[in-house]
């Protein structure tokens, strides 16, 4: 389950509530994405945040961007949420489709590539693995909990993406606006072959998309409002076509299926993303799961 991150007008006690519910059960895993010209929490704060929050559930960042950090501080940072957390952080780590979030740190826009995400996991790697990246008396700590650091998943939807990504990440946290699931399947096994060529064990599954719960035409216009807000650097006439095909709305029954196809194509996890805050949808998603669990 992902947290409301992207909704507007959060407070620490929505967010703490809605990290004790995903905790709770009998979700397997809690997740956030990172934006920086938009008015989400920071995702490095927020992650020590959650990791003081829950005790049991994986968190797991959906995605965060190497090249809008150092990626020194990031590796630490990230490793200090892996150590506040107990060894139950993964990255989920991607390039980024937004430049003005480059342009708002003075990240270099040229950087937004497959080799420059790259070049940032292999700092942040030598970080984790407790190599000095500089001449320093001591090493960049604190080491993660987990050996070699969080497992690395690649947020994408493209496959040349995912067979780069072979070389150094676990899984694929890959994302699907129209659920459809034959492409989804032909990612998965571009991943599983990606893998296999290099000889690595299989990765791990996960795709994630817009709910939202109720009945059709007030469930439709929660994920379009939703998307309006969400995808403001694209023209609003552009999100408006896009929004009647775009994520998920229906009923409980409904859900169920659709997940249960997902299940069928070998995804691992799938990362609900909601379309509100309100904590009735999470608890109802939560009697959903139940059934998967």
């Amino acid at each position: 389950m992902t947290m409301p991150v992207m909704e507007p007008q959060l407070d620490a006690a929505t967010l703490r509530a809605w990290a004790h519910v995903i905790d709770g059960g009998p979700f397997s895993s809690l997740c956030w994405g990172e934006r920086i010209a938009f008015d989400n929490p920071d995702s490095l704060t927020l992650l020590g945040a959650l990791a003081a929050w829950t005790d049991r559930v994986r968190l797991v960042t959906t995605v965060v961007v190497p090249q809008l950090h150092d990626p020194v501080m990031l590796a630490k940072g990230l490793a200090t949420g892996d150590l506040l957390s107990g060894g139950r952080l993964t990255v989920g780590i991607g390039i980024g489709g937004r430049e003005e979030d480059y342009r708002a740190v003075g990240a270099d826009p040229a950087t937004q590539t497959r080799q420059g995400l790259a070049e940032r996991v292999a700092v942040m790697k030598r970080v984790w693995a407790g190599e000095k990246v500089t001449d320093s008396t001591l090493p960049v700590g604190p080491p993660p909990v987990q050996t070699g650091g969080p497992p690395l998943q690649i947020g994408t939807i493209g496959p040349k993406t995912v067979q780069d990504a072979a070389a150094w990440a676990d899984g694929v946290a890959g994302t699907t606006l129209d659920l459809d699931l034959d492409k989804q399947a032909e990612l998965f096994d571009i991943a599983r072959a990606a893998w296999a060529e290099a000889g690595k064990p299989k990765p791990h599954l996960a795709t994630s998309f817009w709910f939202a719960l109720g009945a059709p035409d007030e469930a439709r216009a929660q994920v379009h409002r939703h998307l309006r807000r969400y995808m403001n650097w694209i023209p609003a006439e552009y999100v408006d076509a896009m929004a009647p095909i775009t994520g998920w709305a229906g009923s409980e029954d409904e859900l169920v299926e659709v997940l249960g196809k997902f299940e069928d194509i070998g995804t691992d996890e799938v990362h609900l993303i909601p379309t509100s805050a309100n904590i009735d949808q999470l608890r109802r998603v939560a009697d959903v799961v139940k059934i998967f669990a």
